[in-house]
């Protein structure tokens, strides 16, 4: 079977998710760059239907918490956009740099290490030797956490620093995804395109502080 992705061209975006999971499950896919009208249920959706290719627990608990996980990661990313985009996507950054500046002052005071400390704690109650959140084995939401603490790293590289340094569980979760030798080919092969700031996840130096 060959799935169809279809997003944006020229940046990662929401569909990067759906890539590092498609990539560590072998599976064949197209990446159409192109973006059809939206009659899906979004990157949790998606997710969840990819679970079977081993990237999900095969009990119904297990299966539900591990979406659980990534409706709460996507959440997540949804605040780490709206720190440069609080009036919304219909303004430029430029049309709304003192309401980014100020937005990003408490995302990165109270959110972000309230998020990171959730998830921290999530790794050190699942009680597993791994690194992964839920039970002994990689899911699509321990994909998604290294993808998001990659952005941070990339937007946010002094305060992601201060903030992942008493975060030891999720350094280890991020540098074990991209260790993977399916994840490290896709990064390594030109497939997997660059951060950059007309995608969600970007670096304006005057708001990492």
């Amino acid at each position: 079977m060959t799935y169809e992705l279809f997003y944006w061209p020229g940046i990662q975006g929401r569909a990067e998710f759906v890539r590092l999971a498609l990539e560590e499950a072998g599976a064949r896919y197209l990446d159409m760059a192109a973006v059809p009208e939206a009659q899906g249920g979004g990157v949790p959706a998606i997710l969840r239907v990819l679970g079977p290719l081993k990237l999900a627990p095969r009990d119904d608990p297990g299966r539900l918490w591990t979406h659980q996980l990534e409706l709460t990661i996507l959440d997540f990313y949804v605040e780490i956009f709206d720190t440069h985009h609080p009036l919304g996507d219909g303004y430029a950054y430029e049309e709304q740099k003192a309401e980014a500046k100020r937005r990003t002052r408490y995302f990165l005071a109270v959110r972000l290490p309230k998020f990171l400390g959730y998830f921290e704690r999530v790794l050190e109650l699942n009680g597993s030797r791994r690194p992964w959140m839920v039970g002994a084995r990689l899911s699509y939401a321990d994909l998604s956490m290294a993808q998001v603490i990659a952005g941070l790293k990339y937007a946010f590289p002094s305060a992601s620093a201060r903030t992942l340094r008493r975060r030891p569980r999720l350094r280890a979760l991020h540098q074990a995804v991209f260790d993977r030798p399916r994840i490290a080919r896709y990064a390594a092969s030109g497939r997997r395109l660059d951060f950059n700031n007309e995608d969600l996840f970007r670096h304006y130096p005057e708001l990492d502080r």
